[in-house]
């Protein structure tokens, strides 16, 4: 949709998960979608799905039901108004998510990665699947056996993890230098895209380190608590856990 040369989207989202609007700039728009200077919906990744909300101006306002990433840009999934009209291309908007759901969804995903730290640490399983909505989401590891005395213990530990107000900080590394931490890659196959020159990774300090793309909670505290709605098999060595995230 840009032309050679033109700025990608700047995404606020992977630098601060708080951000819930920003002025912006419609860079192009039509029925395949709308492309801003910058914005702070998350795109979806990483079994996150993409943030909702609204595209404003002073006279209209749009809903925005999804968004994608094509290459560098953050292509928005916008519902025409009634007169069949979206944002023009060259005016000014502001991109505001949905903040409830948002930060219902940072709340999931930073449980899911205290889960998979505690896993790893306590079991050295590795991540073969996951998924998410607000407030609920399962992962998949290799386990050969699974049983409910286990899944109690890996609930207890994750909730001390929480509880013990772990500061949870991104950061930017050089391709090079990210791939020398040892265990960067906590699941079975590497998602991440072939050719970057940064990874972002994910810290939860103490416990966890993980190349991630998604938004995450400032410290463990704020997730809430975690409890383990059920687990299964799907495989020989394959086993799912599902969480649900409620207030502590």
């Amino acid at each position: 949709m840009l032309a050679y040369g033109q700025p990608v989207t700047e995404s606020i989202a992977a630098t601060d998960a708080y951000a819930r609007s920003t002025p912006a700039t419609v860079v192009s728009s039509g029925t395949d979608g709308v492309v801003l200077d910058r914005t702070v919906f998350y795109p979806g990744g990483g079994g996150q799905p993409a943030d909702t909300g609204l595209l404003r101006t002073d006279a209209a306002a749009w809903t925005v039901t999804g968004a994608r990433k094509e290459g560098g840009e953050i292509v928005h999934a916008v519902e025409p108004s009634p007169d069949g009209s979206l944002p023009e291309a060259g005016a000014g908007v502001t991109a505001e998510i949905d903040w409830d759901r948002r930060h219902r969804l940072m709340r999931t995903h930073s449980a899911l990665h205290v889960l998979c730290g505690v896993i790893w640490r306590d079991h050295g399983a590795q991540v073969t699947g996951g998924n998410m909505e607000p407030l609920a989401g399962r992962m998949d590891f290799e386990f050969e056996t699974m049983h409910g005395d286990l899944v109690a213990d890996i609930e207890r530990r994750v909730n001390e993890e929480i509880a013990a107000d772990r500061e949870i900080r991104v950061a930017q590394l050089p391709r090079d230098e990210a791939f020398k931490i040892p265990d960067l890659i906590r699941t079975k196959i590497n998602l991440l895209p072939p050719g970057i020159s940064e990874v972002r990774i994910i810290e939860i300090v103490g416990l966890d380190l993980q190349a991630d793309g998604g938004t995450h909670v400032a410290r463990t505290s704020e997730i809430g608590r975690v409890r383990v709605t059920g687990y299964e098999s799907k495989g020989r060595i394959n086993k799912r856990i599902r969480i649900a995230v409620e207030d502590a």
